[in-house]
């Protein structure tokens, strides 16, 4: 699905990411670990079409699309659900979410799409003509991901889905990941908590100081005595 070759990137004259490589298989949750600062949202950004790479290559389905703008990424079939959700508070749930079908396919197929969010996470139905801004943290993340989901992606995107949410609320988001997995979603996780974003995933690689420092099956990752060391705390 996504193949990653020497990317870099940064902003202005600092570099932040020194020739990242990773392979997204389709159908497979891969999961980016590493500390704060080490580089996984400038990652995403730099995929996404956010910010524009310095160097590198990437492939969205074998299609070159190294320095293609967020729209054109979106277009072609990649979801990026951004750290800190950026939701459009002052829009009710329905209108954030039919925000996520503005292009033409995922438009024309918005009720099917607003079903399946709506499975997922029956309190978006419940809550679906309430203010985004006044949802609880978790019910935001969940409409963010919601969101994300109705662009019919084939690529979904998470930078730190589980941040500054309630132990119980990281259960239930994780849970969800689950059952994305096993419906044969395409899933890049970029995550703080390494050991809930090792069980989820199939594949991790581990992240320092702008490098990929460590790849390998997730299940393996987690009973690697470095990665627990310095992220599991054992």
């Amino acid at each position: 699905m996504l193949e990653v070759e020497e990317l870099s990137a940064g902003y202005g004259d600092v570099p932040v990411l020194r020739g990242v490589s990773l392979s997204v298989p389709a159908g497979n949750v891969v999961a980016l670990v590493g500390a704060n600062g080490m580089g996984k949202t400038t990652l995403l950004r730099a995929l996404s079409g956010v910010i524009a790479p310095s160097g590198g290559r990437v492939w969205l389905r074998g299609e070159d699309c190294s320095r293609q703008p967020s729209h054109a990424m979106a277009a072609r079939g990649m979801a990026h659900v951004p750290e800190g959700r950026q939701l459009f508070p002052l829009m009710t749930v329905m209108e954030n979410l039919l925000m996520g079908a503005f292009l033409p396919g995922p438009r024309a197929a918005r009720g099917a799409s607003l079903e399946r969010v709506f499975a997922l996470f029956p309190r978006l139905r419940e809550r679906q003509g309430q203010l985004a801004g006044s949802l609880s943290g978790g019910e935001q993340q969940m409409l963010a991901i919601g969101r994300g989901l109705m662009l019919q992606p084939e690529l979904l995107m998470l930078d730190e889905p589980s941040l500054g949410l309630a132990p119980l609320l990281v259960d239930e988001i994780f849970a969800t990941l689950g059952r994305l997995r096993q419906e044969g979603v395409t899933i890049l996780l970029v995550e703080q908590n390494v050991r809930k974003a090792l069980q989820v995933a199939q594949t991790a690689y581990v992240l320092q100081d702008g490098r990929i420092t460590l790849r390998g099956m997730a299940r393996d990752l987690l009973e690697d005595p470095d990665v627990q060391r310095a992220y599991l705390g054992m």
